[in-house]
């Protein structure tokens, strides 16, 4: 959305309006901007969330773990829980094969896994939603 869309739905004139975006973004409260693209229309439209159990949670494992995963561009979301399973990941590939091929040669091989479990991903209903506002 452009600064004047915004500050028309806002109620407010361009220049106030674009002065509090960015407050917002010296501020941290807009981390970034980017395009929302669909996996499926690049060729990427298999997903599956990957729950990753780690054989020990000590310092240095999941810094290399987390480091591996972050490097990763096929691991487009991950998120460290509390409790078991230890980590989730969500990753998209091809197709189910493809999937086969990175699950093999890239996830088992992260540092520190003890367990992986995958569900595939059936249907998105909900993605990027960003926090209520």
């Amino acid at each position: 959305m452009t600064a004047t869309a915004l500050a028309a739905k806002v109620g407010l004139t361009v220049a106030p309006c674009h002065r509090r975006l960015r407050d917002l973004e010296a501020s941290g409260v807009i981390r970034g901007y980017k395009a929302d693209i669909d996996p499926a229309a690049v060729g990427l439209g298999f997903e599956a969330i990957v729950f990753v159990t780690l054989r020990q949670v000590d310092q240095p494992t999941m810094e290399i773990f987390e480091n591996r995963v972050a490097d990763n561009p096929n691991i487009v979301e991950a998120q460290r829980l509390f409790g078991s399973p230890d980590y989730l990941l969500k990753v998209i590939a091809e197709d189910l094969p493809s999937y086969q091929r990175f699950y093999d040669s890239e996830l088992t091989v992260l540092p520190g896994v003890e367990r992986l479990t995958s569900t595939l991903v059936m249907k998105n209903l909900k993605s990027n939603a960003g926090p209520p506002v």
